[in-house]
């Protein structure tokens, strides 16, 4: 498949504390970055999302259960878990989009309070592809927000990675029936 001016490709949240030694890791979660690293150089529209939590965010939990509202915390603004995955290649140019950045609001989505749809709009993108971290949470969340807004969206398996296999699995059929397409990296050039 070729890419064309009219893509984009948004790389969901791949970010130090989803990656080994994090703070609230995603099995392989490191393993999405070459597949990012290497489409990235193709697309024109490049989008890269943070969790960017206040320190008081109201998901974190002191006993936290892995769920909705009790996650341990995590991507706190500017700490070093928040970062970006250090061998993920960020261009100059890629929009950064931040997540849940208030206090008291859960945000798993890239396109939720932000001018995401209207950034795409604006640079004439029909067609996105989404990768990253976690395939259960945000990638699923803006997978299908793009899906949504009208974008033909795809999503690119070897590029996400899910925090357990029935979540994903589930995720995965979701998105499906929302009518969105799958691919691997190398089937894009």
């Amino acid at each position: 498949m070729r890419i064309e001016e009219t893509d984009a490709l948004i790389a969901v949240d791949v970010q130090n504390d989803f990656c080994p030694g994090g703070a609230l890791p995603v099995q392989g979660g490191a393993n999405v970055v070459p597949a990012i690293n290497r489409l990235s150089p193709t697309f024109h529209t490049l989008v890269f999302s943070r969790d960017w939590h206040p320190p008081d965010h109201c998901s974190f939990s002191d006993t936290p259960e892995f769920r909705d509202g009790s996650w341990p915390v995590h991507c706190v603004q500017h700490s070093p878990g928040a970062e970006f995955h250090g061998d993920l290649i960020v261009p100059l140019d890629a929009k950064i989009i931040d997540k849940a950045t208030e206090p008291d609001t859960e945000d798993y989505d890239a396109f939720q309070d932000s001018d995401l749809t209207e950034y795409l709009r604006s640079r004439g993108v029909r067609r996105v592809f989404v990768a990253g971290l976690a395939t259960d949470y945000c990638v699923k969340f803006t997978a299908l927000s793009s899906a949504r807004e009208g974008f033909e969206t795809w999503l690119v398996l070897d590029g996400c990675r899910g925090v357990a296999e029935a979540t994903t699995k589930a995720a995965l059929e979701e998105m499906k029936q929302a009518g969105v397409k799958t691919c691997r990296s190398p089937e894009l050039e």
